[in-house]
């Protein structure tokens, strides 16, 4: 029969045994034979000593299942620890492991690159970020109101006519015809104050197709509002547009033109980035801008009070008072800075998948 004295020793030897197992354990796997092996109810080491404890006498078996309950306490605290331990270590060796290093080289895909208008898109929207304005989506699927009605065209506009665009019968929505309507959408949320700095881009529908036109294609229009915006602030940031995505050599111009949201209005004219501004070429007058010098680039102008009071009488209420605020949009076509960028005269090259003309682009 053991003494109180035998029972003590034998846990202090269990934990040294214990301690000693535990300290070659390298992974969370490793924890439960270990907890089997001294822990465990049926063939656990501490378990055979517990049931020994009856053979002790009366007086003396209070003191030393305390002794062995102790022993049990530490090393379910040191199982504790020692799994919270490998966790952490695991997690390190993984962070380490994946650990991105931001200096490395940049490498192209094994497979595949990005579309040549996904290229232009982001490069513009960079260009507008960095001058300070927010990217805002709107729905490609847009009621009357905010795609023509907002922007002062009303149902016997002219310039509808100009903008035919797929309906979706019986349910009184269509498919936008421009990104305006996002800038109505965005003035809409009363969260936004009088002052105003987005760009929308995204695909916009009409019923044309030809070489130059697309039923499906995209735009990318800004709009700007606050108090003692004027048309130098419009040219400013266009010529500093132009000049950031083509070159400060080539020279901008604007002429006066016509949108029914815009008043004034002015077309912006880019120096023929093909034939140098000559309108032609060794081989002949300059296809890409038609001999003239000059290449269309994108229309803006100020922005048409009744836009402000359309949007205040949809608010019921004065968020835009058209005395106090002015601002300036512009718009356009995603396609047609690619068009002139590698000089492409056909827009459907873009949307026919023809591996022999997307693969001469890197991206």
């Amino acid at each position: 029969m053991d003494s109180i004295e035998q029972v003590r020793e034998k846990a202090r030897a269990l934990l040294a045994e214990f301690d000693s197992a535990a300290a070659v354990a390298m992974d969370p796997a490793s924890l439960q034979p270990l907890r089997d092996r001294f822990l465990g109810r049926k063939s656990g080491a501490l378990s055979a000593l517990l049931k020994s404890l009856g053979q002790l006498p009366d007086a003396d078996r209070r003191e030393a299942g305390q002794e062995l309950n102790a022993a049990k306490a530490a090393m379910e605290e040191r199982l504790e620890a020692l799994g919270a331990g490998l966790d952490e270590r695991r997690r390190d060796d993984s962070l380490r492991r994946d650990r991105l290093d931001p200096t490395l080289p940049g490498r192209h895909p094994f497979v595949g690159r990005r579309h040549p208008l996904t290229v232009v898109r982001e490069e513009l929207e960079n260009i507008f970020v960095s001058m300070g304005y927010e990217v805002f989506d709107g729905p490609e699927v847009e009621d009357d109101y905010h795609n023509f009605e907002a922007l002062n065209m009303p149902p016997d506009h002219p310039a509808r006519d100009m903008q035919d665009t797929f309906s979706l019968e019986g349910s009184g929505l269509l498919l936008r015809t421009h990104t305006s309507s996002a800038q109505i959408h965005y003035m809409l949320e009363n969260e936004h104050p009088p002052e105003v700095r987005i760009i929308c881009p995204g695909k916009v529908f009409r019923r044309d197709s030809d070489v130059t036109h697309s039923p499906m294609f995209q735009q990318i229009e800004g709009l700007v509002v606050g108090k003692g915006i004027h048309l130098g602030h419009l040219k400013g940031t266009i010529e500093a547009f132009l000049h950031a995505l083509f070159g400060e050599e080539y020279p901008v111009r604007f002429r006066a033109s016509y949108f029914p949201y815009t008043e004034p209005s002015v077309e912006a004219d880019l120096g023929c980035i093909v034939c140098g501004g000559s309108g032609r070429l060794s081989t002949g007058p300059c296809r890409i801008c038609k001999a003239t010098g000059w290449l269309e680039i994108l229309g803006s102008g100020m922005v048409n009070p009744a836009v402000f009071e359309a949007v205040n009488a949809r608010l019921g209420r004065v968020a835009y008072d058209p005395e106090e605020v002015t601002g300036f949009a512009f718009g356009l076509g995603i396609e047609r800075v690619a068009m002139v960028r590698h000089g492409i005269d056909d827009i459907r090259l873009f949307y026919e998948n023809d591996l022999r003309f997307l693969e001469q682009f890197a991206s």
